[in-house]
């Protein structure tokens, strides 16, 4: 049975006459008067995460992507329909992907996982709100609907669609890719993703308890907002340097303090899966050491950086692993990686060590804090691009 969330009742997959335009100013219009739902101080203190993307809906940002979809020398239009698949453990990416498919001027129908939380349901709850007084076109063109497994009514919207965003695992793209999409569709995929975090020992040491204090506020933010569980959260933690164990030390206490200051918690079920993890990875000889400060904190000591886990293990659980440089890092990263999170490095360390990657591993390289804020190039793609069609014209 399908749940209609937003938009209209009908055949999802019936053609219709509505045309869109990149940058349409109906569109921009209703997105941004999303965007001033989302930053109420309100909404603000009960889901931190939607300030984020109510800043990505304002209309100067939306203008500026407008004019980024329409550089260069080639004429630009709108996909055509656009069928999105999110992930249920982050609770706003299907408003980032759907929001800049609809700025290009796409038909888009969005399925909102029967396990998407409050946050899902605050976000369906402000476009519910603004599409009541918005331009009707808004209603027939765009459509967010929660339905359980049913693979005919995904077999259907896959032939209906020009483009199919998938996101989640590597199993459920796997799934989803059963049903075959027309000759002239394509995919659009984000599947499993492993992400990082580096600490330069000689940068901690040289900055000041504010900044430090500013560092660990960041990294508990990416780390805790999803329980760990985002593709773009950090796993491992590398100490950079010689003898970092102090780094470690202040680092892990600072970290504690704040996860307690923000009122993340833990509990006991999870505290039991990340002990039991932590032990499992001691009986493949890949840990040496373990910490078990509170529920809220698992730390462990990584023998060797290639033992470094890709998988969950449970929120708020951090392999250590210390290096001597950045480089020493690159022989084990692999298109699997995604975000390097990092605090302490100048731009030259960074710069380098992305060029020795190569582009062969790790597709955003960004501060403390800025792991889970989603930009319009994400995964190695360039959505706004993604999401239009291109004519060239030559005389």
């Amino acid at each position: 049975m399908i749940q209609y969330r937003f938009g209209v009742e009908g055949d999802l997959t019936a053609p219709s006459d509505d045309r869109l335009t990149v940058g349409d100013p109906r569109v921009i219009d209703f997105l941004g008067k999303v965007a001033r739902k989302l930053l109420a101080p309100a909404v603000a203190r009960r889901h931190p995460e939607l300030g984020s993307l109510g800043f990505f809906l304002r209309p100067a940002e939306l203008h500026r992507t407008v004019e980024h979809m329409r550089s260069g020398n080639a004429l630009v239009f709108p996909r055509g329909n656009v069928f999105h698949i999110p992930p249920a453990n982050v609770d706003t990416i299907f408003v980032y992907s759907w929001a800049l498919s609809a700025l290009a001027g796409n038909h888009n129908v969005v399925r909102i996982s029967e396990r998407s939380a409050t946050a899902a349901d605050t976000i369906l709850g402000a476009l519910n709100e603004v599409l009541a007084d918005a331009d009707p076109v808004i209603a027939r063109t765009q459509r967010m609907i929660t339905y359980g497994r049913d693979d005919k009514v995904t077999a259907a919207l896959s032939q209906w669609a020009d483009l199919r965003v998938i996101w989640g695992g590597d199993s459920a793209v796997e799934a989803i890719r059963k049903h075959p999409l027309r000759p002239s569709a394509r995919d659009l995929t984000f599947p499993d993703r492993t992400s990082w975090a580096a600490l330069s020992a000689d940068g901690w040491r040289a900055a000041d308890p504010a900044k430090k204090r500013a560092a660990v506020l960041g990294f508990t933010n990416d780390s805790y907002w999803f329980d760990q569980a985002a593709c773009s959260s950090p796993r491992t933690v590398f100490l950079v340097g010689e003898n970092t164990g102090d780094v470690r030390a202040e680092f892990i206490d600072l970290l504690l303090g704040m996860v307690g200051e923000r009122g993340w918690e833990i509990d006991a079920a999870m505290a039991v899966e990340k002990r039991v993890n932590a032990y499992g990875m001691a009986a493949t000889g890949a840990i040496s050491a373990m910490e078990f400060p509170a529920n809220s904190v698992t730390a462990m000591s990584l023998i060797t950086v290639p033992d470094a886990p890709r998988r969950w293990i449970g929120a708020g659980a951090f392999p250590f692993a210390e290096v001597g440089s950045l480089l020493d890092l690159v022989p084990a990263m692999n298109r699997q990686d995604q975000t390097f999170s990092h605090f302490g490095f100048n731009r030259e360390q960074l710069n380098e060590f992305a060029l020795a990657l190569g582009g062969r591993g790790v597709d955003r390289i960004v501060p403390f804090g800025q792991a889970l804020t989603f930009g319009s190039i994400w995964d190695g793609y360039d959505l706004p691009r993604e999401f239009t069609r291109l004519t060239t014209l030559v005389e």
